[in-house]
Parts: structure tokens; C-alpha cells; sequence
């Protein structure tokens, strides 16, 4: 079995809102010196392919599925 972890965060371009929220309440809790968060999503996909056709395979299911391509980006790390 391989498992796979996806990444998906918004493109740098596209407007982060629940990363600015949540930079401003750092920001009131003290911390001055962080400078930006942004928000994203994260998967763990467990397959019966081998490491090369699983990360094949999840970049085809992230393409499709999990990240919407117009506003994100997504990072396919193959663990073993």
C-alpha cells in the first residue's frame, strides 16, 4: 500500500478571506511579527498502486476532484 498526501491552497493571486481573518486575530492576540496566513486543505490517500502509478493517480483525482484548478493549487507527496 502507498499513501499519498495532497496539499490544495489558494493560487497567490486569489484573495485568501478565512487567511485574513485569521491572521487578524493573531495579530490582536500579539503576535505583530507574522506577516500572512493563508488557509488550505489537506488529504491522506491510501492506495493499493505502486508509488509512481499512486502518484499518478492522486494528481489525477486532485486535478479532478479535490482542488478547483481557476483558484488552487495543489502538491502531491508520495509517503512510502
Amino acid at each position: 500500500m502507498t499513501k499519498v498526501k495532497v496539499y490544495v491552497t489558494y493560487k497567490e493571486s486569489i484573495l485568501d478571506p478565512q487567511g485574513q481573518a485569521v491572521t487578524a486575530a493573531v495579530h490582536k492576540m500579539g503576535y505583530n511579527s507574522v506577516e500572512d496566513i493563508r488557509i488550505g486543505k489537506y488529504f491522506e490517500i491510501t492506495l493499493t498502486d505502486s508509488d509512481a502509478s499512486a502518484e499518478q493517480t492522486v494528481a489525477e483525482i486532485a486535478e479532478k476532484l479535490l482542488a478547483n484548478p481557476n483558484m488552487e493549487s495543489y502538491r502531491v507527496e508520495v509517503v512510502g
